[in-house]
């Protein structure tokens, strides 16, 4: 295999997951002499590793493959440059994508991306239009192996894909496969390899992370499956890694297990993320969700009963075919039960191929607007008091990479928000104590009151 050094560069959209995906990618790509571009102008290998959840993904994507198409002409005649479409559109889309966008050299699976070596062989063999979007979940994951390469402090790992929830407004069944866990020996080992390269914090990904089953460590095979609240204990033990989170999860899947592992491991962080999407029952039962909003707001209150300095983040989506003002209203007293932390908050927006998109009783785009509009008001209000109910603690905070001014250390508090303090280049990679003294919408800032390391 040639080790002549060429430029790779990536273009990530959405979610966590494909973040993680891209940095598999290079970990794949680099036997092959790929070293990270800045731009595609200085790259030999371009790959759109894509997302399908916004509105008009698949057209945001052919917009940027018109743009690369110039500069792929004009790269023809010095060595050319070799074009890859990967992610959830290139899964959704496949052989549409070479029809529509001849510039295109390759279409990649989420689930075929381990295969890019031999992949981008056969395309420059073929001149082009190599497609694979086969689901290979455990072939995958067996190729990656353990070893990456990371920078910082904090790192992703997947530990469980797909979806068989099957919600009314989602594409994520169709594009990532049915739900399917990592064995723990796999994950573990990887965890191992991250924390020996300095990383101090993981989260767990997913796209129903809590419904995490995989195969008990080697010797313990009596056990059964393993859920997450196991796998979190586990990772605990691990040396270096003083932080865990994980994200995405789902109402359904919630166990009492997971919700004593915020009690019982503190580096398990406080900071939770479930999406419930609407507080109306009618519009919960004809979004497919399986849950009612009784059910949700019992888990929130049993976390907060193990762990009383628990913080919840959401999402929110206004606007599903059929609601009614009433429903938005229902919607509005659920946040204000909850009191968000953080919130993601989206008008519907059809999916092609969804039971969404075909349903009656579309919503005005102006009525979404408006709702949206009221709903964000409320929890960037929230948003707001909880930081400021920060302002005179001292909080842990993993300092991450120097900030924008001079002396000045960036940072995590426990509940990911964003920290500025002044303090020494050293501390970067270490956790310390910061009182907090100023804090806004989106970041906290405060003084240093101590160095000692601490996993909460």
């Amino acid at each position: 295999m040639s080790k002549t050094r060429k430029r790779l560069f990536i273009k990530t959209y959405g979610c966590q997951m494909n973040v993680y995906d891209s940095e598999r990618m290079k970990d794949v790509l680099t036997p092959l002499g790929y070293e990270s571009a800045d731009t595609p102008e200085g790259a030999d290998l371009v790959i759109l590793n894509t997302c399908h959840i916004r509105e008009k993904a698949a057209e945001k994507v052919y917009s940027e493959l018109g743009r690369l198409r110039p500069l792929k002409d004009e790269k023809a005649s010095a060595g050319g440059m070799t074009i890859a479409v990967a992610g959830c559109v290139a899964q959704a889309e496949g052989a549409e994508i070479m029809r529509r966008a001849p510039v295109v050299d390759l279409v990649v699976g989420p689930q075929t991306y381990h295969k890019l070596p031999e992949l981008i062989a056969q395309a420059h063999r073929a001149k082009g239009e190599t497609l694979d979007t086969e689901f290979e979940v455990e072939d995958k994951f067996d190729r990656l192996g353990s070893d990456r390469q990371v920078e910082g402090y904090s790192a992703f790992v997947t530990v469980q894909e797909g979806c068989d929830k099957f919600c009314t407004f989602c594409v994520v069944p169709y594009t990532r496969g049915a739900e399917w866990s990592r064995p723990v020996d796999q994950i573990i080992a990887e965890i191992r390899a991250l924390a020996a390269k300095g990383i101090r914090e993981v989260t767990l990904l997913g796209q129903n992370v809590n419904a995490f089953h995989g195969a008990p460590p080697s010797g313990r095979e009596a056990d059964g499956a393993w859920g997450l609240g196991q796998l979190v204990r586990h990772i605990a033990l691990i040396g270096g890694i003083e932080r865990i989170r994980f994200t995405t999860s789902h109402p359904r899947d919630m166990d009492e297990d997971l919700i004593q592992a915020f009690a019982d491991t503190p580096k398990l962080m406080p900071y939770f993320h479930l999406p419930v999407q609407s507080g109306s029952d009618k519009i919960l039962k004809s979004m497919n969700r399986q849950h009612v909003a009784a059910d949700y707001l019992a888990t929130i209150a049993r976390l907060r009963e193990v762990r009383p300095d628990i913080a919840i983040s959401g999402d929110m989506i206004v606007g599903f075919p059929g609601e009614t003002d009433a429903d938005f209203e229902a919607t509005m007293e659920l946040v204000r039960q909850v009191n968000y932390a953080s919130c993601f908050s989206f008008k519907y927006s059809k999916r092609p191929g969804t039971p969404g998109a075909a349903m009656f009783n579309q919503i005005d785009e102006g009525v979404k607007s408006e709702r949206l509009a009221a709903l964000q008001a409320l929890l960037d209000g929230q948003q707001v008091a909880f930081n400021e109910s920060m302002i005179g603690r001292t909080l842990p905070v993993l300092f991450e990479k120097p900030g924008r001014l001079d002396g000045q250390l960036h940072g995590r508090s426990p509940y990911l928000q964003s920290v500025h303090v002044d303090g020494p280049a050293e501390l970067i990679g270490q956790i310390a104590g910061v009182e907090i003294e100023t804090a806004s919408r989106n970041a906290l800032s405060g003084r240093l009151v101590g160095t000692k390391r601490s996993a909460a």
